[in-house]
């Protein structure tokens, strides 16, 4: 498991933070505020494991191959948006051939970069 810190959904609070240096309320802003990135497209990955191996491994794989992956049956996915780390999820099934994710849990990073 992961040393990053992390905030569970259920404790989020939807109020947005106070201005910096102001003891001011919290900022209350509207969906028409953001309207402006809402067609800015993102990628989001679900990440079920990751893997290591030799080129000379990688070629031997064919059809039907197995890649032993670095996670363990039933632990939590790691959901990225533009390459960083987001959430983690479970994968669920949306219909009869279709798999989706649903978040279980916010990743608090540092945004300070």
């Amino acid at each position: 498991m992961s040393n990053e810190p992390s905030i569970e959904l259920k404790d989020l609070d939807p109020s947005l933070p106070t201005p910096a240096g102001t003891g001011d309320p919290p900022i209350q802003r509207s969906a028409r505020d953001l309207e402006a990135v809402y067609d800015i497209p993102v990628q989001v990955s679900a990440v079920l494991g990751k893997s290591v191996m030799q080129v000379s491994q990688l070629l031997k794989l064919g059809r039907g191959a197995v890649v032993e992956l670095d996670r363990k049956l039933g632990e939590a996915i790691d959901i990225y948006v533009n390459n960083r780390l987001v959430a983690r999820g479970e994968v669920v099934m949306v219909d009869d051939d279709r798999l989706g994710v649903t978040m279980t849990e916010i990743v608090k990073g540092d945004r300070g970069v």
